[in-house]
Formats: structure tokens, C-alpha cells, sequence
């Protein structure tokens, strides 16, 4: 049977258009349906990655002036600058991405129908358009990318006025100068040194008795110190009680009491709150039920290694089929999805990707922690690099950081790469290249690195590591020989 297209996509996110474009390399012939009435990307672009990204650096901006040059007249930034410059330069840098993911499209001849799409059965989607009609299209393959959206809370509703989501904070018309934030993510934590760079002072209710549990124990140590250095108050294993506006005291009241413990009622004073919860997969309308494919017990599509569902023909990829929930990770899928459903081989994503989290500073890891590894009996060594002790820390004035590199004691392979500080999330890919090649810490200390930049902390976190080596015994001048010790 003739099929309209050779893929049918419902979803232009980042494993949407990855896909899309991997399968327009192969000469195939795609469609994406978008649900968006304007614009393309999905929360990618509009509501999620992009725009908080660019909020982030136009605080960050600000923040390193301040740094560099001191407080004028020591107003806080919150009194200096207004949000609706910060939102525009957002707003600018949103158009700019979605022109670019048009111009792709179009570029490569790939097809778009906009309005929301639903599977008639395992060959065909169903597109209901924002001007009222309906259209089917059939395809050999499709591609569900379909995202997923914030759970809400029970203890409260969002108004999108005193109580923000992560939609409405992007729509803030001042800077607010106290921010409570309700969960304890990476968007939790992004937010709050955001707008903690602009002065407001910030508070983050954590519902569980940890926040970002997989970080080092190191790191979460320097993370700790600079919240407290930054007045970023954080309370662990709360349960909210009530949220609501005080027109008398003209601000709003977060009433919220300890899990365990002294769980006597607390109140907060805010101006805003930010609730940044859970998320779940947007499968709803989709007709997963009637097509059967399956779903996990929180409603996530499951897929095999190819993402390929239950049903042969149709894939799933990105936020809606689960972990690890991030953009980078949803390109790579959408690419591999293309290549499986086309029989066309594909390199093997590795098992380990790296982690960024954009704060102020950035927080990335990929591979072991120190525990991990002591807990898998392997014989560990560490080494560590202080930003403080970097020159192009100090000309930049990112002094605040950190660098740790956790390799065997034996062979000195490198198994895993922590680091809290400036550029943090670009450092780690030159960790990721070593260890995707089973490479040594010594890679750092043979190879010549430019003078001066931040990427000079491998270098220093090697040599402190072979130094701490070399003080349990082992011969200084074997560590250093391109053959592994064993």
C-alpha cells in the first residue's frame, strides 16, 4: 500500500526535528505536526530550554557587572534593571532559534501540519487543524514526541500572577525582590540563581529530605557553601500547606510545616512563588488506548534500545517516553529513531551522557562519583582543580568552582568528571572525549592546553590526582609512561 509519507512526526521538539532532518538525509519523505498555532520547537524552544537559558544569561550579564565594577550606587540590580529588557533580549533569542528550526525545515523539504495529532491506527495520524477542519495522512513509520507538561499542585493553584509556573515566570514585568521557589529539580535550581543574580532574595521549599541526590558529595558541598554565600535559603522535607495572597500585608504567604521533626507550622512573606513540580508525559488525545500501544505505570511510552514501541511501526522518543528527560538527550534519540526505522546503521550512543545543569555557576557531570565507584570496590583516587586557583578564573572573576577528576588508583583511567563553576557544562566535554576512548588523566598532563582558559583545571585536577598516588607509594616516575600500571 502507497503511503503519503515515509515518516509522520508528532512533535517538532528536539527529537521531533532531529529526526526529521536524519530522515530527510536518507531522502525520505517526512512530515511534522505541530500543535502550536505559531511557533515551532515545542517547550524546547518557547516555554522550557531556550528562553530560561536566555533569561539565565542576561542575569548573568548583569550579575558579572556588578562583580566587576561594584553596585551604582548601591541599588540592587532588581532597582537598576527592568524584566521587560531581560524578556525582550529572552523573547529575541526565542524568535532567532525558531526561525533558524523553520528555515531547517524548509530548507530540507519537510513537510509541517500544524494542529493537534492523533493515531487512527498503526499507519496513519489524524490532524485536527487550528482552522477547524481535519486531515488524515499515512505514513510506513511514525514518530510519537509528543513532550510532557508540569504536574500540578494540590495544595494550591497556579493564578499566573502571584503564583508563577514555568510558563508565567517568563512573563514577569519586574524583578521580584523575594522569590519562594516549590521544588527541588534542576529547573528549581537554575531559577533560583537566576534570580539571585538580580538581587531577590530566594527561598526553595524541598519536599524531599535531598535535592539533586546524584551530584558528587563534593560537589554538592561547594553548591551548598555558595547557596549560603548567595542568601539562597533552602528547606528540605516540607510539605506545603497553603499558598495564598495577604491583602492586608500586601504580599503572599506560604504556609508550610517540616515532614519529621519540629513539624510546627512555618510561614514564608513573598512576593512570588515559582512552583516547579514533577512532569508528566502529554499522551493524552493521542489514542495511544485504540492503536495499543503501551504505556509505563506513569504513563511514559516504552520503547526498546531502537525506541521502537509494542507496535512495529510506530517510535517514540524524547520527554514522552521518560529518563532522562533532557534536550541533548532527546536529539540523539530522534537521530537513532530515524536510522532504526530505516535500517540504516547508526553508532551507538555511549550509556554515559553528561549532565548540565545551568545554574549560576553551572553544575556537569558525567560518569562515577567518588562514592559509586569505592561502591563497585574499585581502587579510587581523585584529583582536584579549585577555580580559585585558575587565571583565567581570576581575570574572568569565576573564582567560585571546582573541578574533580575520579580515576583508578591502578591504571589511571578516568571514570568520572565533576565540576561546579564558570563554563561547566562546555568543560565537560573535554572529560567526555577521554573517557568515550578509555584515555588516562595523563592525557591531561601530555597534551599542550591553551593559556590561559578554564580547560587548564584538567590539567591541574591530573597532577594533584597522580601526586596523591604517588604520596600512597607508587613510583613517580612510572606514572607518568604512556603504559598502564598495573
Amino acid at each position: 500500500m502507497s503511503q503519503d509519507y515515509d515518516v509522520i512526526i508528532i512533535g517538532s521538539g528536539p527529537a521531533g526535528f532531529s529526526c526529521a532532518m536524519q530522515s530527510s538525509k536518507f531522502d525520505k519523505k517526512a512530515l511534522v505536526v505541530e500543535a502550536h498555532k505559531e511557533y515551532l520547537g515545542g517547550t524546547w524552544i518557547n516555554t522550557g530550554t531556550v528562553p530560561s537559558k536566555a533569561l539565565r544569561e542576561a542575569a548573568k550579564t548583569i550579575l558579572e557587572f556588578n562583580n566587576q565594577f561594584g553596585d551604582h550606587e548601591n541599588k540592587k540590580p532588581y532597582e537598576r534593571f527592568r524584566m521587560a529588557d531581560l524578556l525582550q533580549y529572552k523573547q529575541e533569542i526565542l524568535e532567532k532559534e525558531n526561525r533558524k528550526v523553520k528555515n531547517d525545515l524548509i530548507k530540507n523539504k519537510i513537510d509541517v501540519a500544524r494542529g493537534s495529532g492523533r493515531l487512527v491506527d498503526e499507519h496513519t495520524v489524524e490532524v485536527e487543524t487550528h482552522f477547524g477542519s481535519t486531515e488524515k495522512y499515512t505514513a510506513d513509520y511514525i514518530l510519537v514526541c509528543t513532550g510532557s507538561n508540569p504536574v500540578e499542585p494540590k495544595e494550591f493553584e497556579i493564578d499566573h500572577k502571584k503564583v508563577l509556573d514555568y510558563r508565567s515566570i517568563l512573563e514577569l514585568t519586574h524583578i521580584p525582590r523575594r522569590l519562594t521557589v516549590i521544588g527541588s529539580g534542576v529547573n528549581a535550581i537554575e531559577y533560583a540563581t537566576t534570580f539571585a543574580a538580580l538581587g531577590t532574595r530566594v527561598t526553595i521549599l524541598n519536599d524531599r529530605e535531598e535535592y539533586l541526590t546524584f551530584l558528587d558529595h563534593e560537589i554538592k558541598e561547594h553548591i551548598e557553601h555558595h547557596f549560603d554565600e548567595k542568601g539562597i535559603n533552602i528547606k528540605n522535607d516540607v510539605a506545603i500547606q497553603e499558598v495564598a495572597f495577604n491583602s492586608l500585608r500586601n504580599h503572599t504567604e506560604v504556609k508550610f510545616n517540616k515532614k519529621s521533626g519540629d513539624q510546627r507550622l512555618q510561614v514564608i512573606e513573598t512576593e512570588h512563588v515559582l512552583f516547579l513540580g514533577g512532569r508528566q508525559p502529554n499522551t493524552n488525545g493521542l489514542n495511544l488506548e485504540a492503536v495499543q500501544v503501551e504505556t509505563d505505570n506513569n504513563d511514559f511510552i516504552t520503547t526498546d534500545d531502537s525506541f521502537k514501541t509494542n507496535v512495529d511501526s510506530i517510535y517514540a522518543a524524547g520527554d514522552v517516553i521518560g529518563f532522562p528527560r533532557l534536550a541533548s538527550a532527546s536529539f540523539s534519540q530522534g537521530r537513532l529513531a530515524a536510522c532504526n526505522m530505516f535500517g540504516i546503521p547508526a553508532l551507538k550512543v555511549p550509556d554515559q551522557i553528561p549532565y548540565g545543569i545551568y545554574a549560576i555557576p553551572e553544575i556537569s557531570n558525567i560518569g562515577l562519583t567518588e562514592e559509586q565507584a569505592k561502591e563497585m570496590d574499585i581502587n579510587v583516587s581523585v584529583g582536584r582543580a579549585y577555580f580559585k586557583n585558575i587565571a583565567k578564573a581570576d581575570m574572568t572573576n569565576h573564582t567560585d568552582g571546582i573541578l574533580k577528576l575520579v580515576f583508578n588508583s591502578n591504571n589511571f583511567k578516568l571514570l568520572g568528571v565533576h565540576i561546579f563553576g564558570d563554563e561547566a557544562a562546555n568543560l565537560i566535554h573535554l572529560g567526555q572525549s577521554v573517557m568515550a576512548n578509555d584515555g588516562d588523566i595523563r592525557y591531561f598532563i601530555n597534551h599542550v592546553m591553551n593559556y590561559p582558559t578554564l580547560s587548564e583545571a584538567y590539567r591541574i585536577a591530573a597532577f594533584n590526582g597522580v601526586n596523591r598516588v604517588y604520596k600512597a607509594g607508587v613510583k613517580y616516575k612510572n606514572i607518568l609512561e604512556n603504559k598502564d600500571n598495573n
